[in-house]
């Protein structure tokens, strides 16, 4: 079978990328493995184009127009992908769509926006959501049909990290904090100012409404905190910083999906501990898993004490890190991600 293969960035740039080691690859969401599935992929070409509107104009073009056979429309978000499912829920696209997303359906705002919303999630054949908590939040909206989610264990590309770790031998011994997505700055600077212990922050001046730059401008950071904004870390540049720690931090605000869970299957992956806001969107319970600790949103005293524990038990904290990458192997891969989406994709055309 064939898929017609969507992602929101350039796949074809990203895939020579990880053939070079420089990029790890589920972020491409199966892309690199789908043939170890017995599915071959019809690759989409990638424009960039921020216009919403003229993106998902421009991408149902592409799709409709393309004049190689394929079974199914895999992507890895909808973004880009609106029309094409309005036209699926309306019987005019006649190929089946399967879609990862990211954040749980809930109710729109207003009416008739909820009435647009209801038909438009009849274009989506299959939702590949990463936690059984977003599914379970999603199948509660009356627009969101269970029997049409997986939940799917999306996981780490764990040749990558092995191929890093073994041209990268480092010695572990700091704090690092390397996330971007709504991340507590100050909670996360409060207690390592109270703890004199050594962090390193690799963020952006800015991401997603959060200003970081003018965030931790306006706090006091203390000679243990060293703070690196760089718009142009390449990723595996910013996974050689992640390597020299013992202690991975993710220290997050509230919200309803998956926040994190990026530098989590990565610290998986290096077998690193983590210490991590407690974000019940997330798949793994890494506390229970023995790999990590988890702290409620905001509670600096509560960092304080987790950050202690790691730096004044390296045993234990080596041992979180073991169990974690036993984690990864068992369940957080992409080999596992991708065998469980090609599983969901050929259930699509047994129907």
């Amino acid at each position: 079978m064939k898929i017609y293969y969507y992602h929101t960035q350039d796949a074809e740039h990203i895939i020579n990328e990880w053939k070079r080691g420089r990029y790890p690859s589920h972020l491409l969401y199966g892309a690199t493995f789908f043939e170890e599935n017995g599915i071959d992929v019809v690759m989409h070409k990638h424009r960039q184009e921020n216009n919403r509107l003229r993106r998902m104009l421009r991408v149902a073009w592409q799709v409709m127009r393309r004049k190689e056979r394929y079974d199914v429309l895999y992507g890895s978000s909808h973004r880009g992908l609106e029309l094409l499912i309005m036209l699926r829920a309306l019987g005019i696209y006649s190929h089946p769509i399967c879609i990862w997303h990211h954040q749980p359906v809930k109710k729109a705002r207003g009416w008739l926006r909820e009435c647009v919303s209801r038909i438009y999630y009849r274009g989506i054949d299959r939702m590949l959501m990463f936690s059984d908590t977003i599914a379970e939040m999603s199948g509660r909206a009356a627009k969101c049909r269970p029997e049409r989610i997986r939940v799917v264990h999306w996981g780490a590309d764990l040749d990558y990290y092995d191929r890093f770790m073994r041209e990268h031998r480092e010695t572990r011994r700091d704090f690092v904090s390397s996330g971007m997505e709504r991340r507590d700055m100050p909670t996360l600077i409060s207690a390592f100012n109270n703890t004199g212990l050594p962090l390193r922050i690799f963020s952006i001046k800015s991401y997603l409404g959060n200003d970081y730059e003018k965030i931790i401008g306006n706090m006091e950071c203390r000679e243990n905190i060293e703070v690196t904004f760089n718009n142009r870390l390449m990723i595996d540049e910013l996974t050689a910083e992640v390597n020299r720690a013992a202690c991975v931090t993710i220290c997050c605000l509230p919200t309803n999906y998956t926040v994190g869970l990026t530098t989590v299957v990565e610290a998986l992956a290096l077998g690193i501990p983590i210490i991590c806001s407690r974000n019940p969107q997330l798949p793994m319970n890494i506390e229970a898993e023995g790999c990590g600790l988890l702290i409620d949103y905001g509670d600096v005293a509560g960092w304080e004490r987790a950050i202690r524990f790691v730096a004044e038990h390296p045993e234990e904290a080596r041992e979180m890190g073991k169990r974690g990458r036993e984690l990864a192997e068992r369940l957080y891969n992409i080999r596992q991600c991708t065998s469980e989406t090609a599983s969901v994709i050929k259930e699509l055309l047994k129907r």
